[in-house]
């Protein structure tokens, strides 16, 4: 079977060789120097579209408004082409089949795109015949682009909707006035993307809930050291540092963390 596949390999080629040298031109060097050239000749478009935006105001400002680093409004979101991906982080929870979405879905259809060809080795390329890998690749095609926007309209929780919630916890929690100030900025700094407190925000790479955390008695100085550096207070701690926030903002949310002892 194996060498009666491939005398029909070889008879095909010397087939293509006679029709190449009867009706055109071999692949190399002609189609390989026509696609040499068109690189090159996009590769110079770029750069000269980066010349123009760096020494021109044409294409926008060479430097927009400087970031800032203590911001407590900035919704982080990736790029459009991973907008497929940052939705399946909805579908998949964390951390019983967050795995699978991102990691598992992906790679087994990526396997398979690169399986098809050396299990697929039929010479019929007319559509009609190949039934299973139209339909294959027009529903993959059509998730990626349903999950795609799905992850661009998705919705995240404003600070002004979270600050709602403050009122709630203040009587939950019977917290005192001096937390309020750390309320506030708790609920509008990002800390519910990974908390939760009071059964508000959504739990991401195992954050713990946040609303019994004064009940542990750290103290102050520990809230303040582990919000400047959480890696270096819990060894391996996935949580970003958030010293950008400044010492008075880092000391309103460690008295607000102090204040929570749980539901009365």
């Amino acid at each position: 079977m194996a060498s009666r596949r491939v005398e029909e390999n070889r008879v095909a080629y010397r087939r293509y060789k006679e029709d190449v040298k009867r009706d055109g031109k071999p692949f190399y060097p002609y189609a390989m120097f026509h696609d040499t050239v068109m690189s090159l000749v996009v590769v110079c478009v770029i750069v000269g579209l980066a010349f123009v935006w760096h020494y021109t105001s044409l294409l926008g400002p060479t430097l927009a408004a400087k970031a800032d680093p203590g911001t407590t409004s900035f919704v982080p979101r990736p790029d459009w082409y991973f907008y497929f991906l940052f939705y399946l982080l909805r579908i998949f929870k964390w951390p019983n089949s967050v795995i699978l979405g991102t990691v598992g879905i992906p790679t087994i259809l990526l396997i398979l795109a690169l399986v098809i060809p050396f299990i697929d080795v039929r010479r019929e390329r007319r559509l009609i015949r190949r039934p299973i890998a139209i339909v294959g690749a027009v529903l993959v095609a059509l998730s990626m682009g349903v999950l795609t926007y799905k992850g661009a309209t998705a919705k995240e929780p404003l600070g002004a909707e979270l600050l709602a919630d403050v009122p709630n916890w203040v009587k939950t929690e019977k917290l005192p006035a001096a937390a309020l100030p750390g309320a506030k900025l708790f609920a509008t700094s990002g800390c519910l993307n990974c908390h939760t407190y009071n059964g508000a925000g959504g739990s991401q790479l195992g954050a713990p809930d946040l609303s019994a955390e004064g009940s542990k008695n750290k103290g102050i100085a520990f809230q303040i050291a582990h919000l400047k550096c959480p890696s270096c207070v819990n060894k391996g701690s996935p949580m970003p540092s958030f010293a950008s926030l400044g010492p008075t903002r880092l000391h309103q949310l460690a008295v607000f963390l102090e204040a929570s002892k749980g539901t009365h």
